[in-house]
């Protein structure tokens, strides 16, 4: 997994609220190995039934394209737990997901795959929301793990809180089975004494 220890660039702004993983990845990209996780990011609203790309949509933006930061409403990635709807997040090029009370399987799926989900308070969300609105894709934001920091398009920082060991493992690009080798010493002296005692 590709540590994560800062990102900087364009953020896009999306105030849609509940919007669940049917919608970040569709059924039909699920089907095909081959299937182009990015282009089905959110296909349908980015397309017409006739398959015509929506040029005001705010991912077919060009100062869009390739952004680091997704600033989402509040629970974003409700629904079911697919996995496929994090890869779509990250085949777009999103490596952070800032958002309001988040949907509690995306943050565990995030945090398998790289990405870090932010969950901020109602009030600082609004506030970042509108930075991001108002920089419009012209001013980079910046989001600093290691000091649970975010600086925001207009050049303001607000923290933010995430468990100690899931903080570990984006930092050092850990999955829960690199986390149990790194506790492999433990594990067999564990072992070597539960034998003993029997």
């Amino acid at each position: 997994m590709l540590p994560f220890i800062e990102v900087q660039g364009v953020a896009i702004p999306m105030p849609m609220d509940d919007v669940n993983t049917d919608q970040i990845i569709p059924s039909k990209y699920l089907k095909d190995l081959h299937a182009d996780l990015a282009e089905g990011f959110l296909a349908f609203q980015r397309r017409r039934l006739d398959g015509t790309i929506m040029t005001d949509f705010v991912l077919e933006r060009p100062e869009f394209k390739r952004a680091p930061i997704l600033v989402v409403g509040t629970n974003f990635g409700c629904g079911s737990s697919r996995e496929h709807a994090v890869w779509a997040v990250q085949a777009f090029g999103i490596r952070c997901v800032i958002g309001h009370q988040l949907a509690e399987f995306f943050i565990e799926n995030c945090l398998k795959n790289g990405v870090l989900p932010v969950q901020l308070d109602a009030a600082r969300h609004q506030q970042l929301m509108q930075d991001v609105i108002l920089a419009d894709g012209h001013s980079d934001m910046q989001v600093d793990l290691l000091n649970c920091q975010i600086r925001s398009p207009s050049g303001g920082v607000m923290t933010f809180e995430i468990d100690s060991q899931q903080r570990r493992m984006l930092l050092e690009g850990l999955d829960e089975i690199d986390m149990t080798f790194k506790n492999m010493a433990d594990i067999e002296r564990w072992e070597r004494c539960n034998q003993i005692s029997k």
